[in-house]
C-alpha cells in the first residue's frame, strides 16, 4: 500500500483527549506499517513465515490498510489548522501550501537518499526485488518535488507515495477553502464548507476511489481524508449535539453508500476511525500517566519511523541473508531486530534530522514573510 499529519503554526491548541487519541492511533498504525513492509518484502519473512503462517499472511496483506488511519488523521488535523470552525476562506493559500511542503519534503528527501544508499549497500549482500535500481538525478528530483508517482517514477522507498498524496490532499483542502471563500465573498456561512466537503467525499468514494488509475492523485483518497475533516468540525464541543451528529452523517452517508456499492475494508476502517475521533472529541478523557507518555512519544516520532524504516529493514534483511542461517528462528529474530531498529532509527531521525530541518525551514519561511511585509510595493518617485 501506499502514511502523516501536521499542523500549521498558529493553530488552536488540541484538546488533550484528542491529542492522546491521535498519538495512540498514529503509534499503532506506524507499527503495523513497519511490520507490513517487513512481512511483504522479505526475504527474512519468506523463511520465518512457517512459524505462524496466518499472522504473516495478515501482516503482508490486510495490515496495509493501517494507512487509512493516517489519511483520516491528516484530514482531521488539516481542518483543525486551516478552518477550525468550518468556515470557508484562506488568506494566504500559497504560504499555507509552502509550509506543508517545507514540513514534509526535506526529511522525506533525506530518508529517500538514505534508502537509495541502503539499496546500493544491500545489493552487495543479496539479490531481491525489494532492492531498487541505482537512483537517477531525475528520479531524485521527482521525489524532492513530491511528483514521483504522478510522473511515473519508481519509488525509492516503501510508502513514498503517501508523502506525495498527503501533500496533494492538504493543497487540495487549502484550494477548496480559498476558492469557496472567494466565491462566497468570505461570508461566514456555517454550512457551506461542510456541504462542499461532503460533496467531494461523495465524488471520491463513488467514483475516483473505484478506479485504481486515480491512485496517484488526491481525488482517490479524499473520501478518507474528508471523513477526518468532517470529524474535526463535528467534534467541536461548542456545537450543539444535534448539529454535530448531522455533520458526521453528511460524511458517513456517502461512505455507507460507497461500501454498499463495493465493499472496501480500507473505507470501512476510515469510517470507524473518523467516528472514534468524533466521539472521543465530544467528551473529556484523561490522557495522563506513564503509558500515555510512551504513546505520545511513539506518536511524535511516527513520521520519522515511517520515513526511515525501509532502509533499516532493507539493510537488516541483507545482513541476515548474507551472514545468518536461513532458518525460521534466525530470520524471525532478524525481523524483530529490524522492527526495533526502525523505532530506534526513527527516534534518532526525528531528533537529528526531522526536527532541525523543520526549524530551519520555518526560520526561512518566516524570514521570507518578514521580507515580503517590509518590501516597498513600488519604486519611490
Amino acid at each position: 500500500m501506499k502514511v502523516v499529519a501536521g499542523t500549521v503554526a498558529g493553530a488552536p491548541k488540541m484538546l488533550p483527549a484528542q491529542f492522546g487519541l491521535i498519538n495512540l492511533l498514529k503509534a499503532g498504525a506506524a507499527q503495523l506499517i513497519v511490520l507490513h513492509h517487513l512481512a511483504f518484502y522479505g526475504p527474512m519473512s519468506d523463511h520465518a513465515r512457517v512459524i505462524y503462517p496466518a499472522l504473516f499472511d495478515w501482516l503482508a496483506g490486510s495490515a496495509r490498510i493501517a494507512v487509512q488511519v493516517f489519511l483520516v488523521i491528516g484530514g482531521f488535523l488539516a481542518a483543525k489548522s486551516l478552518a477550525p470552525s468550518g468556515h470557508a476562506g484562506c488568506a494566504a493559500p500559497l504560504r499555507a501550501i509552502w509550509r506543508r511542503y517545507a514540513k514534509l519534503a526535506p526529511p522525506f528527501l533525506a530518508a529517500t537518499l538514505a534508502a537509495a544508499g541502503a539499496s546500493v549497500w544491500a545489493a552487495q549482500w543479496m539479490s531481491h526485488d525489494s532492492i531498487s535500481a541505482p537512483a537517477t538525478f531525475s528520479q531524485l528530483s521527482a521525489h524532492a518535488l513530491l511528483l514521483h508517482g504522478v510522473l511515473g517514477y519508481e519509488s525509492l522507498s516503501a510508502g513514498a507515495w503517501y508523502v506525495a498524496i498527503d501533500f496533494q490532499l492538504y493543497a487540495l483542502m487549502v484550494c477548496m477553502l480559498w476558492l469557496v471563500g472567494r466565491v462566497s465573498g468570505n461570508r461566514q456561512q456555517a454550512w457551506l464548507m461542510p456541504l462542499v466537503a461532503a460533496t467531494c467525499i461523495t465524488l471520491s468514494l463513488l467514483h475516483f476511489n473505484l478506479d485504481a488509475d486515480w491512485d496517484n492523485w488526491a481525488a482517490y483518497f479524499f473520501g478518507s481524508y474528508g471523513l477526518g475533516v468532517m470529524a474535526w468540525w463535528a467534534s467541536d464541543p461548542r456545537r450543539k449535539p444535534g448539529i454535530a451528529v448531522v455533520l458526521m452523517l453528511m460524511a458517513l452517508l456517502p461512505a455507507v453508500v460507497g461500501l454498499l456499492l463495493e465493499f472496501r475494508s480500507r473505507i470501512a476502517l476510515a469510517a470507524v476511525v473518523a467516528c472514534v475521533l468524533f466521539l472521543w472529541g465530544r467528551h473529556r478523557h484523561a490522557a495522563e500517566g506513564y503509558a500515555w507518555a510512551v504513546v505520545n512519544g511513539l506518536g511524535k516520532i511516527s513520521y520519522s519511523v515511517f520515513l526511515i524504516h525501509f532502509p533499516v529493514c532493507l539493510l537488516v534483511n541483507a545482513a541476515f541473508t548474507r551472514f545468518a542461517p536461513a532458518e525460521p528462528e534466525w530470520q524471525a529474530l532478524g525481523m524483530l531486530l529490524a522492527w526495533s531498529g526502525s523505532l530506534a532509527a526513527g527516534a534518532a531521525f526525528h531528533r537529528w534530522v526531522e526536527s532541525p530541518l523543520s526549524r530551519l525551514m520555518h526560520f526561512v519561511a518566516e524570514r521570507l514573510v518578514v521580507r515580503d511585509v517590509h518590501m516597498p510595493r513600488s519604486l519611490p518617485r
